[in-house]
């Protein structure tokens, strides 16, 4: 059995493709041990993909690939759409115009953890700006109504993971829409290209090793699935030993 066609149950072709795309982003990129349909350690939720990027005397980055085929799946259960996402446009240029100015006023901002340059390291939060505060409550508001439910929130909020990306096909990229504090991945050319860089988040050391555990737990699931191991031949195989 081809370990695509173990994955592929239940999913439309478009979504394994985005999940195919995203490993091997990931793996592009460093992160030598990933794994599609992972239970997290820290909620309830699975990601679509998740990836450990090891680092030298020190624990590893963690990354979570959420991958979206169509707009019905970032806007469920939504019965005013349209004034919401264009209240939500609005607030978003508001909160990019703001974090430009402040970044630009309060340089010491910056948390100076120089081993991750390529993300935005300000703690934009730190100053306690009221309009800043404000306009991130309704953003965050807004999001939740057009979702339908509080995945993105719940990850983020739980520190499942270090980064975490959104991976969209070209046509569904709209930067209003994208989590706050996420990445966005956007398809192009059977690659992925990166639209939005994502906010670093911190966690213990031992829920990252928790998390590279999953990652495991889910690949030798997904290798059983793919040469035909049942949970019956492990049991007897296990008598023997």
């Amino acid at each position: 059995m081809d370990a695509r066609v173990a994955i592929r149950r239940g999913e439309t072709d478009t979504h394994v493709r985005l999940k195919r795309l995203a490993l091997l982003w990931a793996q592009a990129n460093g992160y030598s041990a990933c794994a599609a349909e992972v239970s997290l350690p820290q909620c309830r939720y699975r990601a679509d993909v998740a990836a450990y990027r090891p680092q030298s005397k020190q624990p590893g980055v963690t990354a979570i690939l959420e991958c979206k085929q169509a707009l019905s799946d970032l806007r469920r259960d939504n019965r005013c759409g349209d004034a919401t996402r264009e209240r939500l446009r609005s607030v978003s240029r508001r909160r990019r115009v703001l974090e430009k100015h402040l970044r630009i006023h309060y340089p010491t901002l910056r948390t100076g953890d120089s081993l991750f340059p390529e993300y935005d390291s300000h703690d934009l939060t730190a100053i306690g700006h009221h309009g800043y505060s404000r306009v991130l409550r309704e953003f965050t508001a807004l999001q939740n109504r057009l979702n339908g439910g509080r995945k993105f929130e719940c990850l983020v909020r739980y520190r499942c993971a270090n980064l975490f990306f959104l991976v969209l096909p070209n046509e569904l990229f709209c930067e209003s829409e994208v989590p706050l504090g996420w990445g966005a991945l956007v398809e192009s050319n059977d690659s992925l290209a990166l639209a939005r860089k994502p906010i670093w988040h911190d966690n213990a050391a031992e829920t990252r090793f928790r998390f590279l555990q999953r990652i495991a737990t889910a690949g030798t699931r997904q290798f059983n699935r793919a040469f035909g191991i049942t949970r019956e031949e492990i049991v007897a195989a296990a008598k023997l030993v």
